[in-house]
């Protein structure tokens, strides 16, 4: 799969999903400060699913109407790497078929589709 890991969920997740065989592009690793309207214009045309813990993205997605390729949405307590990537490695064992196009909202305990 590709995936586009946003600034702020780190160097981590992006190379754990690496050694996992996907494609990634890491915002902190290759374009660190990138605008988020950025971010969320180069996910969908390039067509990455955009793994963030960054709310703001369900702002864009819904309010204001973007269009996007995938959204991982990383609602954690606890915001260690290690916790993300097993909360991430979870999700990819049980939903991996279902995340195109859609918004997924993470916590450590629930998945949760968002409604279109």
């Amino acid at each position: 799969m590709r995936f586009l890991v946003d600034e702020c969920t780190g160097p981590q997740v992006a190379q754990w999903l690496r050694e996992q065989n996907h494609e990634v592009f890491s915002v902190y690793e290759q374009a660190r400060g990138m605008l988020d309207e950025d971010i969320i214009e180069k996910a969908y045309f390039e067509e990455w699913i955009l793994i963030t813990n960054d709310k703001g993205f369900g702002e864009k997605v819904y309010r204001d109407g973007r269009l996007h390729k995938g959204v991982v949405f990383l609602r954690l307590e606890d915001e260690r790497a290690v916790v993300k990537i097993n909360t991430i490695r979870q999700l990819l064992e049980k939903y991996s078929d279902q995340l195109t196009d859609r918004f997924v909202v993470v916590s450590e305990t629930k998945v949760r589709f968002a409604r279109k």
